[in-house]
């Protein structure tokens, strides 16, 4: 028995946390892009976890497999480039939700597996809110933190091809382990400037402010963001991760080669 399940990979613009004693209320507002390239993840029975090829520890995922009762072993892959803020440890959590809940017929709803896979990843440290906007896909803007039950989304409705670029890896749990107070009131702001006016341009203006007013955009990201308006395009820091997203073909145009891909037209689902 087994199953095989895609979610797309989640690119946060910006994000104002919010922390609860019980995970599935943790979690952030905010907004981001979901990508067409994403983590194929595959639930059979045996044991291990394997990340492109190489078996690892994935806190997120042992979480999800003792929530669902199952013993199992999980394979998953991406193009992606890990640690950068593309919401793969979310993305391989609630892939694993959903692909075990086929192979073993648990019977669960969506939302009760984006619940999972959520408080999965928060209790993790690994994340605030990439399941829940997976699970949605196109442009999700997270008005109310926490799962399915809890949150409250919104998005933008628009398409576009997108560039990506990533410089390095960074610790997620480490940035949300610190004090983030300044956080949720930078991400508060730039969350009224998108609802105002729900365009993928605003999205870009407000991830930018985001990163430079919490201090968070790297020299690498600086210098791709400037490069890109330089050309005539338009960039965004990801946070948290030091990498850049470029709407259209922002980041070739400014002379770097960039992975291609699209806002993703659909969440999670079963391959």
């Amino acid at each position: 028995m087994s199953a095989t399940a895609f979610v797309p990979g989640h690119a946060t613009g910006f994000f104002s946390p919010v922390h609860d004693d019980d995970p599935t209320n943790s979690g952030a507002r905010g907004a981001g892009i979901t990508l067409s390239d994403g983590i194929s993840v595959t639930v059979a029975s045996g044991d291990g976890v394997f990340f492109d090829g190489d078996e690892v520890e994935i806190e997120a995922v042992d979480r999800v497999l003792g929530a669902l009762r199952v013993d199992a072993r999980v394979t998953a892959e991406t193009e992606l480039p890990i640690g950068c803020g593309f919401g793969v440890s979310g993305g391989v959590a609630l892939g694993t939700a959903l692909a075990a809940n086929e192979a073993f017929d648990r019977g669960l709803s969506m939302n009760e597996l984006v619940t999972i896979a959520h408080g999965a990843d928060v209790q993790a440290g690994t994340g605030l809110g990439d399941a829940v906007a997976q699970a949605r896909g196109g442009v999700p803007i997270r008005l109310e933190p926490g799962g399915p039950n809890e949150g409250h989304l919104d998005g933008i409705s628009a398409m576009s091809s997108v560039e990506y670029v990533a410089f390095g890896p960074v610790r997620t749990a480490t940035v949300l382990a610190e004090e983030t107070a300044h956080l949720t009131d930078v991400g508060r702001a730039c969350l009224s400037m998108l609802v105002a006016e729900p365009t993928l341009p605003t999205l870009m203006r407000a991830s930018r402010r985001f990163a430079r007013e919490a201090g968070m955009v790297t020299p690498s990201a600086r210098e791709a963001i400037e490069a890109v308006s330089d050309a005539g395009g338009s960039a965004a820091p990801v946070s948290i991760g030091n990498a850049v997203v470029a709407i259209d073909g922002g980041l070739t145009d400014a002379g770097y080669d960039a992975n291609q891909c699209t806002i993703s037209r659909a969440g999670a689902h079963l391959r």
